[in-house]
């Protein structure tokens, strides 16, 4: 079961989850723009897919049918809750 208060970056691999909030001042406005252009937004549904192997690296998360990837300082800026149901 998940925690109910979670970074994105901490969400394990091939779980799901909603996003609960996101942390905009913490990246730049084109981070945040690009961001928001994706769909990315409270209550959006979010999957984790791959991380790198490196502490700090990149991740790939798929936020409806796209697969978008994320650096690890964004998705720090993500907080995420379990799936309802």
């Amino acid at each position: 079961m998940l925690s109910p208060d979670l970074h994105l970056t901490q969400l394990p691999r091939t779980c799901r989850a909603t996003v609960a909030s996101i942390e905009w001042d913490r990246m730049s406005p084109s981070e945040a723009r690009r961001l928001r252009e994706f769909g990315l937004d409270e209550g959006v549904d979010i999957e984790m897919l791959h991380r790198a192997m490196l502490a700090g690296g990149p991740l790939a998360c798929r936020i409806g049918r796209m697969t978008v990837a994320l650096r690890a300082h964004v998705a720090g800026a993500i907080r995420v809750a379990p799936l309802a149901g």
